[in-house]
């Protein structure tokens, strides 16, 4: 109440000249205008053709028009956007195969490209229990499941190269990770699956 009072009371002082003048937080905003356009003009690049982030800056929508996801789209989802346009499916979201139980000789391979992918098993029969949410690494890329014994792997099909590995040449210094223990760490060594 008392800010309200200040502003209508500095208003009244205000010479009419003054509050004609543009604010500053505009200035910033015109002289920054001009930094984010596109760098091509309505133009969506195929899948093909896009080989930098760049490429994935969204031409914008027109002016006084509302903008379709494409047109605002960036980064991965853009990405996405574009590969379905094309029928790519760039994650591949496809269900993991449920014709059969995955054992330790012949598990359901799982594709990932982080260290670390989750799985949801329901079972086989396909729908046989809940959702049981697996968990597979580089370091252990083998994981059952505790209801059904549904076997999954993992297959990395990441950079080779380490992207952590490069840390410790930028002053980052993180203890390496070192894996919880389980009830599985407490099991003779013969009946391990690693």
């Amino acid at each position: 109440m008392f800010f309200q009072r200040t502003v209508i009371a500095l208003s009244r002082r205000a010479p009419a000249r003054a509050l004609s003048v543009r604010p500053f937080s505009s200035s910033i905003i015109r002289a920054n205008q001009n930094k984010w356009q596109p760098k091509q003009e309505g133009k969506i690049l195929p899948f093909e053709e896009i080989k930098t982030e760049e490429d994935l800056i969204p031409p914008g929508a027109k002016p006084g028009t509302v903008p379709s996801d494409i047109e605002q789209a960036t980064g991965l989802e853009r990405l996405e956007l574009i590969g379905k346009m094309q029928g790519i499916d760039i994650f591949d979201m496809r269900p993991l195969d449920a014709s059969r139980k995955g054992t330790l000789d012949n598990p359901i391979i799982v594709n990932g490209a982080g260290d670390e992918q989750y799985a949801g098993c329901t079972g086989y029969p396909a729908d046989s229990h809940h959702v049981n949410w697996l968990t597979v690494s580089r370091e252990r890329p083998i994981e059952r499941c505790l209801e059904c014994g549904n076997v999954v792997k993992l297959n990395y099909i990441g950079p080779e190269e380490d992207p952590h590995a490069h840390d410790h040449d930028h002053g980052h210094h993180h203890p390496p990770y070192e894996e919880p223990k389980t009830f599985a760490d407490y099991v003779k060594p013969e009946y391990w699956y690693r």
